[in-house]
């Protein structure tokens, strides 16, 4: 007998992770929802042509609607939330009252910070809630708790994590892979990062560094918003340093950095000609049409590395690559991939028992080396290696 899912979002995520979860997820049912008609008909279309048909139903649902959600979700073990960030607190509130396991892609960490705080009443209903489970924050936090647990004495650990066209175009240099809100958050605000073993806080946009990558060209990375999510505060003590950087080709910086010195990233409304306007939702509704394309052949670049004492004495570097690019197969992105499939690996651990039940960090609640065991199995090409 096998499980019945959730996906709350059928957008790009939520139709990869339904695939992901009909193809490894011991699925008996998956329910896809979505307010929006066309998505979910775009979903099932592309769900079907890869076989997923007879497993996946799609449903309209407004997510907005916690008692109607918890209604839908009658039934089913483990729900996924590929919507939103700002309408994941709601979700995890009917998952829990509707008795399933919970995950979502996060994003924004005072909204996870709040998903923490039901850890009683998810303890009391026995199901777990696990926020952040995609790409970064997501696989990178399980990555930088695999190599910690791996080393002696862990000092320093770098996450560096790109989405990127595979040939710059646009205005920007820049395809949209992800939600262009979720975009923009990551421009604006600070990135939460550990040094001298103490929390602390860097402007997004700040450290502006080069990177480099076998076979690419020049490529940079600065600081962005809700990369590292809880880890620096479930590392502390632990690592002395921890940071997160998001990475771009050469020159995609100056430009942000631009709109930002403008006031264009602000959420503070404006007035213009008697209306009040908000500059953000402005620069999102006028350049998203101009760096979305509808040929997506995108490309996801990662590398963590943890630094410190290894396991058995001497100085060395654990080190986690991998280069995904869009899946001609499958028609899912490289973006759509890496951070679905992590996501529902997640999801099929909790509906399997895997997970203890209340609401926890994904670094602290779900076992790092068991989950990449379930990644490699999904055909994501991450590479371990040791330096030193």
């Amino acid at each position: 007998m096998g499980y019945r899912y959730a996906i709350i979002g059928a957008g790009r995520t939520g139709r990869a992770a339904a695939y992901d979860l009909f193809t490894h997820g011991e699925a008996d049912e998956i329910r896809l929802f979505d307010l929006d008609p066309a998505a979910l008909e775009g979903a099932m279309a592309h769900l079907s042509r890869l076989g997923a048909g007879e497993v996946v139903r799609g449903a309209q649902l407004d997510a907005r609607d916690v008692a109607a959600v918890t209604a839908a979700l009658g039934g089913v073990d483990a729900v996924l939330s590929a919507s939103a960030y700002w309408l994941n607190l709601g979700l995890a509130q009917a998952a829990v009252a509707a008795g399933a396991h919970f995950n979502d892609l996060g994003g924004n960490t005072s909204i996870v910070q709040q998903e923490l705080a039901l850890h009683p009443r998810a303890v009391a209903a026995g199901v777990s809630v696990v926020p952040d489970c995609g790409l970064a924050p997501g696989l990178v936090n399980t990555l930088a708790a695999a190599g910690i647990e791996a080393m002696e004495t862990p000092r320093e650990v770098r996450q560096r994590v790109g989405g990127l066209t595979q040939d710059p175009r646009g205005p920007l240099g820049y395809e949209l892979v992800f939600s262009i809100t979720g975009l923009t958050n990551e421009y604006q605000g600070v990135g939460v990062v550990l040094r001298d073993g103490q929390i602390g806080e860097v402007p997004c946009l700040e450290e502006l560094e080069s990177i480099r990558f076998e076979g690419f060209p020049p490529l940079e990375a600065f600081v962005t918003s809700g990369g590292t999510s809880t880890a620096p505060y479930s590392f502390e003590g632990r690592v002395d340093r921890f940071d997160y950087k998001t990475i771009r080709y050469q020159g995609h910086r100056d430009r942000i950095k631009l709109l930002q010195d403008l006031g264009l990233l602000s959420l503070d409304p404006v007035e213009v000609g008697g209306a009040a306007v908000v500059p953000r939702r402005l620069l999102e509704a006028v350049v998203e049409p101009r760096i979305r394309f509808d040929d997506v052949r995108d490309l996801v670049l990662l590398r963590v590395s943890c630094a410190g004492t290894l396991l058995g004495g001497g100085e060395g570097e654990i080190r986690f690559e991998m280069v995904d690019r869009w899946d001609s197969a499958t028609g899912f992105s490289a973006m759509e991939r890496s951070t679905a499939f992590p996501a529902a690996a997640v999801t099929h651990m909790q509906a399997s028992g895997l997970v203890a039940p209340g609401a926890r960090p994904l670094e602290v609640a779900v076992p790092p080396r068991p989950l990449l065991v379930r990644l490699a199995a999904r055909g994501l090409p991450l590479v371990e290696s040791l330096v030193g």
